[in-house]
């Protein structure tokens, strides 16, 4: 859509605050069509991070309102946003948190989760897939076993809407996440779907934007190019970004697990884990190392979790996956990456693992 002249707050009744209207609410028609939810369930947020927070507040205010204590079931491999949100508010309000564990391959054991479900549990989070290793956990059986308790179910989708097909009312999800920037879209801006008929307390206060679930006036620039980028991974084409993904991440995995210490971490089918990323153990070599070096070759990669640029400490989801969590190397690619990419980066990890190795010795 496109526009000439000065825009203005979405909330007024000016031209200029209708026009912007207009813009806000088509992005907000694209991004719902995306993911086959309706528009009036979809939410603007500054990303995914605060909409997990709001989220697990709205879940949090809703139980204790009900007279229960605010008890929270997740993963052990859940994203920190998850498990520190889950943990802040829970203790708040005098609750607490369970935490599941997962198998070698960073699999959610199902049925300890299931087991660990209780009528008036406030919230329920599980993963689409997992930030770090890609696994797709079993969200279907768990969603299954919520609805029938009553329980609310949050989906942190992070990492697989714009790359997997997403459709929360297919599968009966209450909450759900994201950001823009995790495919393709601009930064600082994210979604949190809240299911048609939920009423939740929201976690920022102030004004009635958002239909009065997220108060603050909305990043109308960020919203629109969400709305454009969502409109070009609608149901119809998602299929060929997915293919086109796990055709380049495997093609790395293939060759790269066959360089002298270097592992696959996940599950060794692809179809069972995210298409766009893959978690590598590096034997023997600091993962520093490994990413400044590479970056040197103009090759950008990352160790340990999407979200941890600053942290030095293990990683959670290796650790409770029982692997090394200090040498691993996470490749991840993008709806502009080429077979040229993957080519130059398994030209060049054996170059700088054998640089490190050498000073090692």
């Amino acid at each position: 859509m496109q526009v000439d002249g000065a825009l203005g707050d979405p909330g007024r009744i000016h031209q200029e605050g209708m026009t912007s209207r207009a813009l806000l609410e088509n992005a907000r028609e694209q991004v719902a069509t995306m993911i086959g939810a309706r528009q009036r369930e979809i939410v603007f947020t500054s990303g995914a991070t605060e909409s997990i927070a709001a989220a697990t507040w709205g879940a949090v205010r809703r139980s204790t309102e009900s007279g229960h204590s605010p008890r929270i079931v997740h993963a052990a491999v859940e994203h920190s946003a998850v498990r520190r949100s889950s943990q802040l508010f829970t203790s708040a309000a005098g609750g607490s948190v369970t935490i599941i564990g997962v198998d070698h391959d960073g699999r959610i054991d199902g049925e300890a989760f299931i087991a660990a479900l209780e009528p008036g549990t406030a919230l329920a989070h599980v993963q689409w897939g997992n930030h770090e290793v890609g696994t797709l956990q079993p969200i279907g059986e768990i969603i299954d076993a919520c609805r029938e308790l009553g329980i609310l179910v949050h989906v942190d989708a992070t990492q697989a809407v714009g790359h997997v097909p997403v459709d929360p009312r297919e599968l009966g999800i209450d909450l759900l996440s994201f950001s823009a920037h995790r495919f393709g879209g601009p930064v600082g801006v994210g979604v949190l779907y809240i299911r048609q008929g939920l009423r939740l307390e929201p976690l920022l206060t102030g004004g009635d934007q958002e239909r009065a679930r997220r108060a603050g006036l909305e990043n109308l620039a960020a919203a629109v190019a969400l709305g454009a980028v969502a409109a070009e991974l609608d149901p119809t084409t998602i299929g060929a970004e997915t293919q086109a993904s796990r055709a380049l991440i495997t093609d790395a995995v293939d060759r790269l697990t066959t360089l002298d210490g270097v592992t696959l971490l996940g599950p060794p089918d692809p179809a069972e884990r995210l298409p766009h990323l893959a978690c590598l153990a590096v034997a023997g070599v600091e993962p520093q190392g490994l990413v400044l070096g590479l970056d040197r070759r103009g090759i950008a990669l990352h160790s340990g979790s999407s979200c941890a640029s600053e942290g030095l400490e293990p990683s959670p989801v290796l650790e409770a996956m029982g692997v090394d969590a200090d040498r691993s190397l996470r490749v991840s690619v993008g709806h502009d990456s080429t077979q040229a990419d993957i080519d130059a980066l398994c030209a060049e990890l054996p170059l700088v693992l054998g640089e490190l190795r050498a000073l090692g010795t």
